[in-house]
């Protein structure tokens, strides 16, 4: 597939494609060809289906995992080989179950904080948590992104190449401040150690895993589940659920909704309209 992915390489470029989508496209049509084993020059629109087919049933994978081979297929097919048409009518039917993350309590994100090793991983972890930032955004945050004077994070090309400003607390920019002094990093924040590169994503996680475990938590979480417990924690507070949008970087208000069947505070201070109406509260029967 030299000439073809080399071609694909160039079209992913001009359409601006994000170096993370580019990498999955090209496993996605990797796999494919690899599942036939000759030329995709020769595969048309029956061994695409049947290869979705088989994503789904026998390697019984995500409904969301086959869409994003199904997206590569096609960007595939119609800009690299220039046959659109045999993916035109090609569609997998999304899911729209959607899990509940776990949250975390305060008391357990304290918990967790406290039993993290390391200044680079807990500064980083409180980050996420005190901002609501993804693991990615969090990691590959320069130290100029700090804006003091305005007490705000500025978050750079985030998920979607979207640019937003986050808060900054007080109490965060204290720990920012001690965590730089100690270990003066440059240009990266939370950067690998002897290295000009941010902390590997994977090296992150597993000193999440660590903190949790020495934490004594046995929920499932991750990394992104401190901004699960931020966004939680914001709406209990009473925070606006527009501006929680904004903070998390959501394009979609259902996507933060999501928070809102997370806690029972929404409702359980909430009084009825009717409850207001003039007159006396009728006796109860019960």
């Amino acid at each position: 597939m030299g000439k073809l992915k080399t071609k694909m390489e160039e079209e992913m470029a001009l359409r601006g494609l994000r170096p993370r989508s580019q990498k999955s496209y090209l496993y996605a049509v990797r796999k494919f060809v690899e599942h036939y084993g000759r030329s995709p020059r020769t595969l048309g629109q029956r061994e695409v289906r049947a290869y979705l087919i088989y994503l789904l049933k026998d390697r019984q994978l995500s409904d969301s995992t086959v869409n994003q081979a199904l997206h590569a297929l096609k960007f595939f097919y119609r800009h690299v080989l220039e046959r659109g048409e045999v993916v035109e009518d090609l569609v997998v039917k999304r899911q729209r179950r959607r899990k509940l993350p776990v949250i975390l309590t305060r008391e357990e994100v304290e918990r967790i904080l406290s039993a993290t090793e390391g200044l680079l991983y807990q500064t980083l972890f409180m980050t996420l948590y005190a901002t609501g930032l993804r693991l990615g955004e969090g990691r590959r945050l320069r130290v100029e992104d700090i804006d003091r004077e305005a007490m705000r994070i500025c978050v750079r090309d985030g998920k979607g190449g979207q640019d937003r400003a986050v808060m900054l607390s007080p109490r965060l920019l204290y720990h920012l401040e001690t965590y730089w002094w100690r270990c003066r990093p440059r240009p990266w924040l939370f950067a690998r150690p002897g290295a000009d590169q941010p902390i590997a994503t994977r090296s992150a996680q597993r000193a999440f895993q660590r903190s949790v475990a020495a934490a004594g938590i046995e929920k499932k979480v991750s990394a992104h589940s401190l901004r699960h417990a931020f966004a939680t924690h914001l709406l209990e507070q009473g925070t606006s659920l527009l501006y929680i949008q904004q903070l998390l970087g959501h394009r979609n208000l259902t996507s933060t909704m999501i928070y809102t069947r997370l806690t029972e505070t929404q409702t359980s201070g909430v009084r009825s309209p009717f409850d207001t109406l003039i007159g006396e509260a009728p006796e109860r029967f019960w």
